[in-house]
């Protein structure tokens, strides 16, 4: 019989504390966060908190505000103390879990949207906006540029009375 619950349920809490982190490290001078391990930090986070597992899109919405209003105080501390915790030890070897490609794909997605819209500190909770304010700029723009874009030919209707 074939499992398929790797893709049946996720915990709300992850990409909060994700989003949390990223959040922090971009307030820490670049020589330090080099001695962060990011992976770490998250994980020593999220074993302080207690987990928001939801099966549907809107249990995911619904634990996800819930982890924003609720404990919001509690996965800004457990960050702060997971950042002072986790330092690479040069000493200490230890073999890092390796994402599968598909685990992969949302870290991946989120890191080339940073570079493609300009938004260092793009989230996938600001992503819609960050999108739609682009989208409506880009537009303004094609709006107030009376000129053809280049590669663009511009196509007449000869039949027009205004060719006569």
């Amino acid at each position: 019989m074939q499992s398929n619950h790797a893709v049946s349920y996720r915990n709300a809490m992850e990409s909060l504390v994700v989003e949390e982190v990223d959040r922090q490290l971009q307030r820490l001078p670049a020589r330090l966060v080099e001695y962060l391990s990011t992976p770490e930090v998250i994980a020593y986070a999220l074993n302080r908190l207690p987990p928001l597992y939801a099966t549907s899109e809107k249990g995911w919405r619904q634990q996800r505000l819930r982890g924003k209003d609720e404990l919001r105080n509690q996965i800004n501390t457990a960050v702060r103390q997971a950042l002072i915790a986790v330092q690479r030890d040069p000493l200490r070897v230890a073999a890092p879990l390796q994402l599968t490609e598909e685990e992969l794909e949302p870290y991946t997605a989120l890191q080339g949207l940073r570079r493609v819209l300009g938004k260092d500190d793009l989230s996938w909770e600001t992503l819609v906006g960050v999108v739609e304010r682009s989208l409506r700029k880009a537009k303004r723009a094609v709006k107030s540029d009376d000129r053809q874009p280049v590669g663009v030919t511009q196509h007449y209707d000869w039949d027009d009375s205004r060719y006569d």
